[in-house]
């Protein structure tokens, strides 16, 4: 249809030009017309008098405009034809439209030119791609990441060495008005899985409101951005935060804010504390607290980059709904340390942090605290003693971490270093500088991580409830540590080259045919992102 459309217009034009060019002949008496209309009326006006001259001329004006706007007609033809998007506007629509109905070309156009600038504006901000309206109040920003790692294990019973995808995840991120921000995040490295879905509404520096689903606000680790962290994996301690199986996310609302100039900031949050989409099991939600303090953010000493704080978490959990306890697996999977338990009761964490930055170097730590309860948990056991109580499971553990930029970029809080000479383009935001090395970064880390389940005995004649033969619960105590270390290799500000070397001591192991050993993993893994 539309090639049928512009062969005739063509064919139209062609015509028009034909008769035209005709007309001038006809009134020259020449077999061939002049190159230049105005040289027929030029020699037309010997003979010809002053009314016709001017009836000529209207003619050929009105010739002139009627080819124009062929030329037009045909010039939009040609174009609706090479965007391929299969519809054909102007001559073809015009008419097909029912009366009293406005072109739709023609309402967008209009939307368009009505402020004077386009309804989007689309680009790239120096960090990520984005969609925004032309007075940035309405941002929509495509946001992502890629880790890949491969793990070199060296020990007896160590898993076998292998290539994984240790996230792939995609979504969105951006503002709705001034005051509201929002994100959704997808996990697509085994099954599609939402992680983040949350508005911010921030009034107020000092008081925000955040709800949906996203990181419980206990750790300063956990904080971090999963992009931000120098190390493949957290710290082994990480199993003693909330909803660490969860990837310490879990549907609720919190309340935040910023106050004395970030000085100080604080988080007080509800949750349900049972990990990614998971609704509550006990009618006491999860309750966290959270405090940092920065006195000398503005100060020009040595203390300017010290932070430090502490959290702590409350909630309950429930024996029937086979909740167990914290999980003794290492970050690199080496080996299980400690066993679970089923749990029932009273749940209580508590954190302590802090962290100095000065220049190229970052100097963090952390220490957590656990306790779950076994309140009437015996039957749940096996070989159990009845209904009653054993002491609770207790975990504890802590680590510090020391990193230095060799190449002189500065060690920033919770972001990515601005790279001063990137391998590949493009530059760092705000950063025009010429390509070089990239950056490169020295990392050392030490952790160490204890689990205790201590034992109970039951016995008949001191205790009707229990059974006639003597019921024993074994008591656990189980430890291990962690040296890591490292160098990252910042290619840009989005493409990232780790590589960690873990030892992980076992010094009580909780699985059969284990011995207590040291155990070596290589995990060398890529970073993208946008």
């Amino acid at each position: 249809m539309r090639r049928f459309l512009t062969t005739s217009a063509v064919l139209i034009v062609f015509f028009l030009m034909s008769s035209r060019l005709s007309l001038f002949a006809e009134g020259d008496g020449a077999g061939d017309a002049p190159a230049d209309p105005r040289a027929v009326l030029v020699s037309s006006s010997k003979s010809a008098s002053k009314e016709e001259v001017e009836e000529l001329r209207s003619e050929v004006a009105a010739q002139q405009q009627t080819i124009e706007e062929l030329k037009a007609m045909v010039q939009r033809l040609m174009g609706q034809q090479g965007s391929g998007d299969g519809h054909v506007v102007n001559a073809a629509i015009v008419q097909q439209q029912p009366a009293g109905q406005e072109d739709p070309l023609d309402v967008a156009q209009k939307s368009a030119t009505k402020s004077g600038e386009p309804p989007l504006t689309a680009g790239w901000n120096g960090e990520h791609f984005f969609l925004t309206s032309t007075d940035g109040t309405f941002l929509l920003m495509p946001v992502g990441y890629l880790n890949t790692q491969y793990n070199f294990y060296k020990g007896d019973a160590a898993p076998s060495d292998t290539f994984s995808i240790k996230r792939a995840r995609f979504g969105v991120q951006g503002n709705y008005g001034k005051q509201l921000d929002y994100a959704f995040l997808f996990e697509t490295a085994s099954s599609l899985t939402i992680r983040d879905a949350y508005v911010d509404f921030k009034p107020w520096n000092g008081f925000k409101i955040m709800g949906g689903q996203f990181k419980v606000p206990f750790s300063m680790e956990v904080g971090t951005g999963d992009t931000n962290v120098e190390f493949y994996e957290r710290s082994i301690i990480s199993v003693l935060y909330p909803d660490a199986g969860g990837s310490y996310r879990a549907p609720g609302i919190d309340v935040h804010g910023d106050l004395y100039g970030a000085r100080f900031q604080y988080w007080v949050g509800l949750f349900n504390g049972q990990g990614l989409l998971t609704a509550g099991t006990t009618n006491e939600p999860e309750v966290v607290g959270r405090l940092r303090f920065s006195p000398w953010k503005n100060s020009k000493g040595w203390p300017k980059g010290l932070s430090f704080g502490g959290s702590a978490e409350h909630s309950r959990s429930k024996g029937l709904a086979h909740e167990l306890s914290f999980s003794g697996v290492m970050n690199d999977g080496t080996y299980t340390f400690f066993p679970q338990f089923p749990i029932n009761g009273g749940v209580a964490r508590y954190n302590g942090f802090f962290s100095f930055l000065r220049g190229p170097l970052g100097v963090r730590g952390e220490y957590a605290q656990l306790l779950q309860k076994r309140d009437n948990i015996g039957s749940l056991t096996p070989g159990g003693i009845g209904f009653n109580t054993i002491p609770g499971v207790i975990g504890k553990g802590a680590y510090v971490s020391l990193n230095y930029l060799l190449t002189g970029e500065r060690e920033p809080e919770n972001a990515i270093p601005r790279v001063k000479h990137p391998v590949i383009g493009p530059p760092s935001p705000g950063e025009s500088a010429a390509p070089g090395w990239g950056a490169w970064q020295l990392k050392f880390r030490y952790s160490w991580l204890e689990g205790r389940a201590p034992g109970a005995t039951c016995d008949a004649t001191t205790i009707p409830a229990c059974p006639i033969t003597p019921a024993i619960v074994a008591p656990f105590s189980d430890h291990t540590d962690q040296f890591s270390a490292g160098f990252n290799w910042y290619l840009n500000y989005w493409v990232l080259v780790k590589s960690d070397f873990n030892v992980d001591r076992l010094r009580n192991p909780s699985v059969q045919g284990i011995l207590p050993q040291n155990y070596f993993v290589f995990v060398e893994g890529l970073q993208f992102r946008f």
